[in-house]
Parts: structure tokens; sequence; C-alpha cells
């Protein structure tokens, strides 16, 4: 049965769906912008809202009972690729070997960056 995850320190969604949801040991992060937590915008230059983006999908991870050293899928949106290796820059902040898998797409998008992920905890 699948469960919701709430991340009340995480920006609030701007939908109908859940920060999160569970299911046996696998966590479903849904995307993560780089939106402030309390509502104030978005940080200025791209490397800045890479990392903010990141920091959420970490809290939202935190909600879930886990951390982005249990993520094993990563799925990257860019509104322009020219922002790849920036955005590579600050990714490998986050995370370290064995990276997990992932995948790096070009979105039309209002926003710079969004991330979601898969995490593994524990059985």
């Amino acid at each position: 049965m699948a469960r919701a995850i709430q991340a009340d320190a995480a920006p609030a969604q701007a939908g109908p769906y859940s920060h999160a949801v569970g299911t046996g040991n696998l966590i479903f992060l849904s995307g993560q912008g780089p939106f402030e937590p309390d509502g104030s915008g978005i940080p200025d230059g791209f490397e800045a809202q890479a990392r903010r983006t990141f920091e959420n999908l970490a809290i939202v991870a935190k909600a879930a009972g886990g951390s982005l050293a249990n993520v094993v899928r990563v799925g990257v949106y860019l509104q322009d690729m020219e922002n790849f290796a920036a955005m590579n820059s600050v990714y490998a902040e986050f995370f370290s070997e064995p990276y997990p898998a992932r995948t790096t797409i070009q979105s039309s998008m209002k926003i710079a960056i969004e991330i979601d992920a898969v995490l593994e905890l524990a059985p």
C-alpha cells in the first residue's frame, strides 16, 4: 500500500500531489524546484538555484526517513542545456560514488531547474 509523505519544511506543493510517495522500501520524490521553503522566492543565478533545488530534495528525503545518500535514481529537468556543466558541478556537492542513475533532459518550464528522485530505504 502506497503512503503519502508530507515534508513540512519543504516548499509547498503547487498542485494536487504529494511531496513523496512510499511503497515497500522505495520512496518516489516529486520534482523540486529552486523555491525558498519560506516562500520568499527563487535565489539569483543558476548555481544558487540548482543548490536550492538539491537542498529542497534533501528536505523531502529526510521527511521520508532517508537522505540523498539513499538516492538510486535522479531525474534532472533543465530549461537550458547550457546549464548542464554548472548543474553537474552542484550535483557533485550532493552525491558521491557510486552515483545514482540519472537522466537529464531539456524541458520547457518557467523555472531553470527541477529535480525528482527515487530513494531506496533499508527494509
